[in-house]
C-alpha cells in the first residue's frame, strides 16, 4: 500500500539523543552472523522491549544455518526481512514464508517450538528480530503467529518525501499493520532522500530507540549525528512530545518505541517471566512437552 499522507505529525519539542550504541557481534541458531544491539543490560532502560538483532550479509556461510527448532514462552517476537527468504514453522502448527518487505508477528505466549530456516542458497539475507515483552496477566496466553507481506504494511509518503512503512502503531494518520494492547508499541521503517526531515509524535511516558540501518541521520534540535549500524537510545523528557529527524544524505532507519510494563525482567535464554519460580515452571513444562509438538 503506498498513499500520500492526508495528516502531519507535530512535535513541538524533540527527544534527544541520551546513549549511542554500537551493538555486540555475535551468533545465534545454527551459527547465524549477527549484531545484537538492544542487549541483556539495556531491558530495564528500554522497557517493554527485551532484544533487538540485526543481521545482514552476501555470504550464505554466514545465514544458512538458519534457526531451527527451539522454544519461546513470555514474549513476542517481530521479523522484518528486508531482504531474502525464510521459512517459519511451529509446533502449533502455523507455517509462513517471509520473504522482502515482509513482517512475521508471533505471540509466544504460553509456549511453543518454532524454527526460522533459509529458503534460499546464496544471495542477501537482511533484516531484524525484535523481542516485545509480554504483561504479566498475558504471559501464558495462547500463541499466535501472524504472517504480513510486504504488499500489506501500510505506507505514507510525507510532504519532504519521506517513505514510512508503519509496521506497528500510527504514523501521519496511517495505521500499521498490528496494534497491540498495553505496551503500545510503535515501529516504523523510515527512507530519508537527502534533505529530508520527518517528525513523529511520541507518548512523553514511552521509551524510544532509533536503528539507522544506511546512511546517517541528525536528531532532535541538537542535531546529534546517528551514524550507519548505530542505535541512539532517545531521552526521556517529560516536556518532548515526539521525535525530528533529518538526512543529509538518503538513510534508512527503524524507529521503536512502547509504553514500559515497569514489572520484574528474568529471563533464561528463549523464556521471559516475571519470577525465578516462573522460569523454573517453565523449564518443568517444556522438558513435559507442553509446548505442542510437530
Amino acid at each position: 500500500m503506498d498513499t500520500r499522507t492526508r495528516q502531519t505529525e507535530t512535535v513541538t519539542r524533540s527527544r534527544e539523543v541520551e546513549r549511542l550504541v554500537a551493538g555486540v557481534a555475535t551468533s545465534d541458531g545454527a551459527g547465524v552472523k549477527l549484531t545484537r544491539v538492544l542487549t541483556q543490560p539495556l531491558q530495564r532502560r528500554l522497557d517493554p522491549f527485551l532484544m533487538l538483532d540485526a543481521f545482514g550479509s552476501d555470504s550464505r556461510d554466514d545465514y544458512i544455518g538458519g534457526f531451527p527448532d527451539h522454544p519461546h514462552r513470555g514474549f513476542e517476537t517481530i521479523t522484518y526481512m528486508l531482504a531474502g527468504r525464510m521459512r517459519h514453522r511451529d509446533s502449533f502448527g502455523h507455517e509462513g514464508l517471509l520473504h522482502d518487505g515482509g513482517v512475521q508477528w508471533m505471540v509466544a505466549g504460553r509456549g511453543l517450538i518454532h524454527s526460522e530456516l533459509p529458503e534460499q542458497e546464496d544471495g542477501r539475507m537482511e533484516g531484524f528480530q525484535l523481542w516485545l515483552n509480554l504483561p504479566a496477566a498475558d504471559k501464558l496466553t495462547e500463541p499466535w503467529y501472524r504472517d504480513i507481506p510486504s504488499a500489506e504494511v501500510p505506507e505514507t509518503v510525507t510532504a519532504e518525501g519521506v517513505k514510512v512503512r508503519v509496521i506497528a502503531g500510527e504514523s501521519h494518520g496511517v495505521a500499521g499493520a498490528v496494534q497491540r494492547p498495553v505496551t503500545e508499541p510503535l515501529y516504523l521503517d523510515l527512507h530519508l532522500p537527502a534533505g529530508g526531515s520527518f517528525s513523529q509524535a511520541i507518548p512523553a511516558g514511552h521509551n524510544a530507540f532509533l536503528y539507522v540501518y544506511q546512511g546517517d541521520l541528525a536528531v532532535g534540535r541538537t542535531q546529534e549525528r546517528v551514524g550507519e549500524k548505530r542505535m541512539a537510545i532517545l531521552a526521556n523528557d517529560k516536556d518532548a512530545d515526539g521525535l525530528t529527524l533529518s538526512a543529509c544524505q538518503d538513510a534508512r532507519a527503524i524507529l521503536i518505541a512502547g509504553a514500559p510494563l515497569n514489572e520484574a525482567i528474568v529471563q533464561y535464554g528463549p523464556f521471559v517471566m516475571n519470577s525465578r519460580e516462573q522460569i523454573e515452571q517453565t523449564l518443568r513444562d517444556y522438558r513435559d512437552g507442553l509446548f505442542g509438538g510437530y
